[in-house]
């Protein structure tokens, strides 16, 4: 195959479109989304100068997604006076598996003279997630509980970092999958969160949310190509599964999401044109229940919850009883 743009041998065929591209017109394929969608999203307020920056906060795991995330932001704003880029890893503590990916984190902050910030379950929270998974106080799955640890840290940390904003390397696939989770779930108040952390103005979003606003500029990508991006731009990418994994639910939805992706190419792009509008009209339903009024601080941490004590602390309790 040869590529539409310039005759040379094509890496990829994107069945959706039905372009054929070479390495290089396909990263500035990649690119040119991840811009367009932080410009469609209005990521990059007009009063921001460089003597008034916005300051934003990567989630970088170290994973192929936030590696490649953290390399096109680099890329775009790293020499921009009125953005400043800070990468936030975390290590969950489990053995043998985050070590390598934040060596990997740390190759690539070091590459991009971004300033990187590492934070560790054991410090901040006193837990290790392999202890966690071994004691299993809630018989819950291993991602139950991470997924509550992760969610607080960047949340806090973001918050301590002074970020304007958190963006995490979600793909295509990854939006497609939970949009379809949640409506096979019927959890329409979860659908209605998606639109208020997702779209809108970023003025509109500081004045409603009462946490740092989050944005996924790689959601129109999918995840074979964000792969391709980092292996033909050769990123110090770990590419590993957490061996803690257990998400059979997300599994089963994957599994159904490939095999209509190939018979019907298109269809992520689809569920989320669809999913978006969806959860703009729920959002205007459920509204009211989001406004942060119920909100107050949990008494043990501080931290923002809807209940005198959150989840998170809840979950350290049960764990450290057992």
């Amino acid at each position: 195959m040869e590529c539409d743009k310039c005759g040379r041998d094509a890496v990829m065929h994107a069945g959706y479109s039905g372009a054929h591209l070479c390495g290089d017109h396909f990263c500035a394929t990649v690119e040119k989304r991840v811009r367009r969608r932080i410009r469609e999203d209005s990521l990059l307020p007009d009063d921001a100068t460089p003597d008034d920056p916005v300051t934003w906060v990567i989630g970088l795991s170290g994973g192929k997604d936030s590696v490649v995330l953290t390399e096109i932001l680099a890329d775009t704003f790293g020499r921009d006076p009125c953005v400043e880029l800070i990468a936030l890893s975390i290590h969950e503590g489990i053995e043998g598996y985050r070590d390598e990916s934040l060596d990997a984190s740390k190759e690539l902050t070091a590459d991009l003279d971004i300033h990187h910030e590492v934070v560790t379950y054991e410090e901040d929270l006193g837990v290790r997630m392999d202890d966690v998974v071994e004691k299993d106080p809630e018989n819950m799955a291993a991602c139950a509980y991470c997924g509550v640890f992760r969610r607080d840290l960047l949340e806090s940390y973001a918050e301590e970092l002074g970020a304007d904003l958190l963006l995490t390397g979600h793909n295509l696939d990854d939006e497609a999958e939970t949009a379809l989770m949640n409506v096979l779930e019927g959890d329409v108040k979860q659908i209605a969160k998606h639109f208020d952390a997702s779209l809108g103005p970023m003025d509109e979003r500081a004045e409603t949310e009462h946490f740092v606003p989050r944005a996924k500029p790689l959601r129109d990508v999918p995840e074979k190509e964000v792969a391709l991006f980092a292996h033909l731009q050769d990123l110090p990418a770990h590419i590993t599964e957490c061996p803690h994994a257990s998400e059979a639910y997300r599994g089963e939805v994957q599994e159904v999401m490939l095999g209509l992706e190939e018979n019907h190419p298109g269809t992520r792009h689809s569920i989320m044109a669809g999913y978006e509008e969806l959860a703009e009209l729920a959002a205007s339903r459920y509204g009211e229940d989001s406004d942060g009024s119920d909100l107050g601080e949990c008494e043990r941490c501080g931290s923002t919850t809807g209940r005198d004590v959150c989840r998170k602390c809840r979950l350290i309790e049960a764990v450290e009883a057992v």
